[in-house]
């Protein structure tokens, strides 16, 4: 059986505005450049959204409201023809040290059992430093996006000497660029 391979999302700062805690469909803002990165990739690439949700584990909203609010997401990028084949969310609290909270691997090996990815010739783009040792636990390689909370993690990264793969500051740039890898290798 070929393995595929796949693109692996944070959501909130990679493809939506992060306004910490997004759940309400009113306040729902995709960013620039992200259906053309997509686009650019779906012929080569599954995609799948990972995603920390602790606003759950805070009570600040339901796993209702992530639902509604991420079924409102993937019905305005099906309207683009890009399809997310799966949403893996974590709605715990970072202290409550569950199997399931980036950088933990739970649905790296979830994804690759069900899926059938080769995590070796996929990529994680996120915009925490958890989203970059996240895709670096699964053997990918990574794109640290400067939007959302990223500028605002640049020096952290490096003081955990966690290394992404490559820094870009848009989506559509980490699309091109991704692209551009692949036709090198």
């Amino acid at each position: 059986m070929i393995k595929t391979k796949a693109i692996l999302l944070d959501r909130d700062g990679v493809l939506i505005e992060d306004k910490d805690y997004a759940y309400k469909v009113e306040d729902f803002v995709l960013l620039p450049g992200v259906i053309d990165g997509l686009k650019l990739l779906k012929k080569k690439f599954l995609f799948f959204i990972v995603t920390n949700q602790s606003g759950i584990g805070r009570g600040y909203y339901t796993v209702e409201d992530f639902h509604n609010f991420n079924n409102y997401l993937l019905k305005i990028l099906k309207q683009e023809s890009i399809e997310i084949l799966k949403t893996y969310f974590c709605p715990h609290l970072k202290e409550d040290n569950c199997v399931c909270r980036k950088p933990k691997t739970k649905f790296i090996d979830e994804i690759i059992k069900e899926f059938n990815v080769d995590m070796n010739r996929s990529w994680m783009i996120g915009d925490h430093p958890s989203d970059i040792q996240f895709g670096i636990n699964a053997g990918c390689r990574t794109i640290f996006l400067t939007t959302g909370h990223g500028d605002r993690h640049l020096d952290e990264l490096e003081s955990l000497g966690i290394k992404p793969t490559l820094i870009c500051d848009n989506f559509l740039v980490a699309a091109k660029e991704i692209k551009r890898n692949i036709k090198k290798n």
